[in-house]
């Protein structure tokens, strides 16, 4: 294969500013007005003279030393801890900012959806904003105008074609936005998350085309936080860490890096509230503690608690949800064994055991309810949180991509078939 993107030792530097006083230092509005006042008065005084708010400037490398290659047909996700320069190097390969240092090849036509609105003008309607963006990709009209139908039908704002964009809600200008960048003929699609805005119907439309385009020949580069639509859609990873790309290659073995850093979020054990104190809460699988799991295979969710005094109506449970809040299932002791909601003082290990073949792949949170019932609460659901990447199992033939986000539950069924 060609190469469709070459990337030579890519840097993007950003001077910060430091103040020598913050702003929030002054104690009253009429000190703060003071200041402001015998700032203008010195600027105005000596208009050449350099700002003496900021004691010294300091360097910020967004990105250093970028070395990499895509290959024409590629769909590659791009995925890494926020801050780790993922939307800036996007940016660059957009076109939207220049880079300080390095030099980029690009062969064909790209297309950006990066930020919601990016590249329309609010004033035009749907109608005008799409072929401005034809035009704006170096497209002609007749190029356009056959795309055109196909552009409308994907984004569903048929009804609002003729009314000014400044008007869409996010959903619609996200829709048109993505049908627009992904229908104009792109050699490279590049698309950030900004696809969390839309709908799940339309992600699943939005996965679908992107999968289609790679197909086809083209290009795809995909920022995403989700690692079940990394893995489903892209054939190749890479991993940006503090500016620098750690790692690429084969998306299940880079996904695996980014997970074995741990996305656990970090609770201070022990920890009291009441009679209760929290220990230990952890993820286990083959007698690992884990942050990433084998869906295809079962795994434990141990608690190891005390109780100061012996506490009746006791209530222990593990909530599985997803990043947006929604949970996906929850358990809680007392429901399948009654006789712990009374519970005497001491120290005690409980495990739930969670089947293989349960939940799809995908982030989840984990977190830790206990409470004495109708009395109060020891800790609610945002107190002790584990955060856990299921990775897919081996046996799951994950054909249709655009289904994964149907459901969360994958459960364990077996097929039975029967030629007739």
């Amino acid at each position: 294969m060609s190469c469709a993107i070459k990337v030579e030792n890519l840097g993007k530097k950003y001077i910060i500013k430091h103040q020598q006083q913050s702003r929030y230092h002054y104690n009253s509005l009429g000190e703060s007005l003071s200041r402001r006042f015998r700032n203008l008065t010195k600027n105005l005084l000596h208009p050449l003279q350099s700002d003496t708010n900021f004691e010294n400037t300091e360097e910020f490398w967004a990105l250093k030393d970028i070395n990499f290659e895509i290959e024409h047909g590629d769909r590659v996700g791009i995925i890494g801890r926020n801050g780790a320069g993922k939307s800036t190097l996007l940016k660059i390969l957009g076109r939207i900012t220049h880079p300080s240092t390095g030099r980029i090849t690009i062969n064909g036509r790209v297309s950006s959806l990066l930020e919601v609105g990016t590249g329309f003008h609010p004033e035009l309607t749907g109608r005008e904003n799409i072929f401005l963006n034809g035009a704006i990709l170096g497209m002609r009209k007749h190029e356009i105008q056959r795309k055109f139908d196909e552009i409308v039908d994907f984004a569903e704002v048929e009804k609002f074609l003729d009314t000014p964009v400044k008007h869409y809600s996010s959903g619609m200008y996200v829709r048109l936005a993505f049908a627009v960048a992904a229908h104009l003929e792109p050699n490279t699609l590049i698309v950030d998350e900004v696809l969390a805005v839309g709908d799940l119907q339309f992600q699943k439309k939005c996965m679908g085309k992107m999968s289609a385009i790679g197909k086809e020949g083209k290009t795809v580069l995909f920022v995403s936080h989700n690692m079940a639509a990394i893995s489903a859609l892209c054939s190749k990873a890479m991993l940006l860490g503090n500016g620098s790309n750690l790692a690429m290659g084969d998306v299940s073995k880079v996904t695996l890096e980014y997970l074995k850093e741990g996305n656990t979020i970090k609770v201070l054990l022990p920890l009291q509230k009441d009679e209760l104190i929290i220990h230990e809460f952890y993820v286990q699988q083959t007698g690992v503690r884990v942050d990433h799991i084998d869906g295809g295979q079962s795994f434990n969710v141990n608690v190891n608690f005390e109780l100061l005094k012996t506490v009746s109506a006791f209530r222990l449970g593990i909530y599985f949800k997803l990043p947006t809040g929604d949970v996906v299932f929850r358990s809680f002791l007392a429901d399948w064994e009654p006789t712990y909601e009374y519970i005497e003082l001491g120290r005690y290990s409980v495990t739930l055991k969670v089947p293989p073949n349960l939940i799809f792949p995908g982030t989840y949170q984990v977190l830790l309810h206990a409470s004495k019932y109708g009395v109060k609460d020891y800790l609610n659901k945002s107190h002790i949180i584990k955060e856990i990447n299921v990775l897919q199992p081996n046996n799951f033939n994950q054909t249709h991509i655009n289904e994964t986000f149907n459901s969360h539950i994958l459960m364990p069924e077996k097929w039975l078939v029967e030629k007739l």
